[in-house]
């Protein structure tokens, strides 16, 4: 199948939904699907399915699990100074031999290049949400209150505009509908003083440390958001890691405050469905294959510029 989705594709179709047959799913998420390896390890498959609006679209976009996940790779390897990291493998040739051997050949193929066998951690309950520039719902919330979660921010900036300094803004972690902002008083009520500062802390020195290194590559990381998890009472990052799924990107070279700006994530994507007269409610419509093939593209694009390689075939 094309857009609508596969078990098996070659690398430039799309893959909406897995079955790997030999291995329990543990769920289906807008965009993963995770399966269990023994007890204390997962295998997270990112799938090409893309949600906007907390809608899941009905079609893919060719090659961005693989995107997300080699993408998340790269930043896990480079950020490993900073704090652990769950990954223990992003590639079925490294994964250990006993796990290989359970693999069909079917079921190799499909995981390639878009799976991380990791660590089963404790997740920490919060979206850890770092904001360098004013967009989304943070100018939302600057233009109504000069705040964004609790923190002043001076009078008179623009849409887009560079904050003075990084800023540590968590949320819930909603399955459904959207993540609600929380005060650091409440994320310290629920996880302690202690961790919660560890957690901003941590968030704020992933996020200086990444956004030097994409802009000197080209690439403006507005905002993003980090996850965490506890293993044997050592916190880890998990889940995906500065992608255009959890990030905006901007490209650097049109940057411009006062306006909203060109992306590389999903937000091309909701700027398309924004236009349409659709109420933001499933069933989502469909979009045109420009529309998809613009999106793989950003997301292709974005890696390349990132990493200083182009994605193999493969995407191993």
């Amino acid at each position: 199948m094309s857009e609508g989705g596969s078990t098996v594709s070659s690398p430039n179709a799309a893959t909406s939904v897995t079955a790997i047959p030999e291995l329990s799913l543990v769920r289906r998420g807008k965009v993963r699907d995770i399966y269990q390896v023994g007890d204390d390890r997962l295998l997270i498959v990112a799938t090409d399915r893309i949600s906007a609006f907390d809608c899941v679209l009905p079609n893919a976009i060719p090659r961005k699990g693989q995107v997300l996940t080699q993408l998340s790779r790269f930043w896990f390897d480079r950020l490993s100074s900073i704090v652990p990291h769950h990954l223990i493998a992003s590639q079925v040739s490294a994964f250990p031999a006993e796990l290989r051997g359970q693999l069909s050949r079917e079921s190799r193929t499909a995981l390639a290049g878009r799976s991380m066998l990791v660590h089963r951690t404790e997740v920490v309950p919060f979206e850890c949400v770092v904001r360098g520039y004013l967009a989304g719902s943070g100018w939302k919330d600057y233009q109504q209150t000069g705040q964004i979660c609790g923190h002043r921010l001076p009078a008179g900036l623009v849409e887009a505009a560079k904050l003075p300094e990084p800023i540590f803004t968590p949320a819930t972690k909603a399955e459904e509908g959207h993540d609600i902002n929380l005060p650091m008083a409440e994320v310290a009520q629920t996880i302690g003083e202690e961790q919660a500062r560890k957690l901003e802390r941590i968030s704020l020195q992933l996020y200086r440390e990444a956004a030097e290194y994409a802009e000197a590559r080209g690439i403006i990381i507005c905002d993003t958001k980090f996850e965490f998890g506890i293993k044997d009472g050592r916190l880890m990052l998990i889940d995906e890691v500065l992608t255009p799924d959890s990030s905006r990107f901007w490209p650097h070279q049109s940057y411009e405050p006062g306006r909203s700006q060109p992306s590389f994530d999903k937000q091309f994507v909701r700027d398309y469905l924004d236009r349409l007269p659709w109420d933001k409610r499933p069933p989502a419509p469909d979009l045109p294959p420009e529309v998809i093939q613009a999106t793989s593209a950003k997301y292709l694009e974005a890696y390349r510029l990132l990493t200083g390689q182009e994605l193999d075939e493969g995407g191993k």
